[in-house]
């Protein structure tokens, strides 16, 4: 498998307008794109830092995953995404190692991107691999 680099950190948030102020007020940095994907239940905003990128994601209902995981664990860190030459072949090789996955096919991404998670048991924080 070939990893490139961390593409970004996904941050669970309750409020995106007001989680945006941090980055863009306090920071200085902008918001490259908002986006919602309504399969997954959530809207985001991505800022740019450099090559890597933060996601913001904030649940469009309260019985979504982001919501879920905000009840449980508070707002913060969600999961980490690191790039990868392809998401497929990479999914199959972590598959191949034992390594429990969340999905065992791509799906579509904010940014019209290709991703797929490994579930936690296996790789003690969520982690996204998104092909690029």
């Amino acid at each position: 498998m070939n990893v490139k680099k961390i593409d970004h950190l996904g941050i669970a948030v309750k409020n995106l307008d007001e989680a945006v102020k941090l980055y863009t007020e306090v920071l200085g940095l902008k918001v490259e794109a908002y986006e919602t994907l309504e399969e997954q239940k959530v809207k985001t905003a991505i800022i740019h830092v450099g090559d890597s990128k933060i996601e913001l994601l904030e649940s469009t209902t309260p019985d979504g995953t982001i919501a879920t995981f905000i009840e449980k664990r508070g707002e913060g860190l969600h999961h980490m995404a690191l790039t990868v030459t392809n998401v497929e072949d990479a999914l199959k090789e972590v598959k191949a190692k034992n390594i429990p996955l969340i999905d065992e096919k791509p799906r579509k991404g904010v940014q019209n991107t290709r991703i797929g998670f490994l579930h936690p048991k296996g790789s003690k924080i969520l982690l996204e691999l998104v092909e690029g």
